[in-house]
């Protein structure tokens, strides 16, 4: 029988995370569409690239955590824990995405922004909380699944999740808090007409703090992604718990020293 075999069966998701994925979904087409008629650029980038990639980002947060709580007990789904959690997010969201897309319509940037009062106010209240709001509801998600004795959810998966969870919540406020104190994204100044990695947008030249950040946020599904795996092979099923670990001990290495490498102002890639 399978490790991932559970008591129970998955019962849903609450109506909120349903709407913010369907959010999510509505403004990543709006963004790709406004982006093909409007072709202004901003510093190097079509001006409304990051709104697009923010609505993708959340739209894959979303439907993590959706796959996540459809798979807890009721007490948990219902209680006031993860109901405040989920009131919190979506008003980050929210806040997130319309100041985004509205810096975005003006063709000026939202982040590091410091140009007036209130830019200056707008980065640090709403834009710096709201990250920290998301990142933390990510970690109280991750506490649901391990106190959960009832999720339709089995020790190894459980384990990936919590671990999962656990290292997107530190290391995305870690390398967050660190660029926010800066004030870029970059240590070192890309030139003008620096290369970058299509779509992604990560500077081939200067060291590029985004990269790292990536890597910590997927971690919450990168790992249990692995778990996943790791079911269907089964001379492994047995040791899930050690692969887990030497997985995810590995997987922090890789984000640090991509961190590490960033702030040495040496870019992932070099041309």
């Amino acid at each position: 029988m399978s490790t991932f075999v559970a008591h129970t069966s998955p019962t849903g998701t609450s109506n909120l995370l349903a709407v913010l994925i369907g959010l999510s979904l509505a403004l990543l087409t709006l963004t790709a569409a406004s982006g093909a008629v409007d072709p202004r650029i901003l510093n190097g980038d079509p001006v409304w690239a990051k709104p697009f990639k923010f609505s993708l980002s959340f739209l894959v947060l979303f439907l993590t955590l959706s796959w996540l709580e459809s798979r807890l007990s009721e007490r948990w789904r219902e209680g006031w824990i993860l109901s405040c959690t989920r009131i919190a997010m979506t008003i980050s969201f929210l806040a997130e995405m319309s100041y985004i897309s509205y810096q975005a319509a003006l063709g000026e940037p939202s982040h590091f922004n410091y140009s007036s009062d209130f830019h200056a106010a707008m980065y640090s209240l709403v834009m710096f909380t709201g990250a920290v709001v998301l990142t933390l509801g990510i970690g109280v998600f991750a506490i649901a699944a391990s106190m959960d004795n009832d999720a339709y959810i089995s020790r190894p998966l459980r384990l990936a999740v919590a671990l999962g969870f656990g290292v997107s919540c530190i290391l995305t406020l870690i390398i967050g808090s660190y660029m926010g104190g800066q004030n870029s994204s970059f240590v070192g100044a890309p030139s003008a007409h620096s290369a970058y990695v299509p779509f992604l947008g990560w500077s081939l030249e200067a060291g590029d703090l985004r990269v790292s950040h990536f890597f910590a946020l997927h971690a919450m599904q990168f790992i249990p992604g692995m778990a996943l795996l790791i079911e269907k092979h089964r001379a492994l099923s047995n040791r899930v718990p050690c692969v887990l670990f030497l997985f995810t001990i590995s997987y922090i290495a890789l984000t640090l020293a991509l961190f590490f490498q960033a702030i040495s102002g040496q870019p992932m890639f070099s041309t």
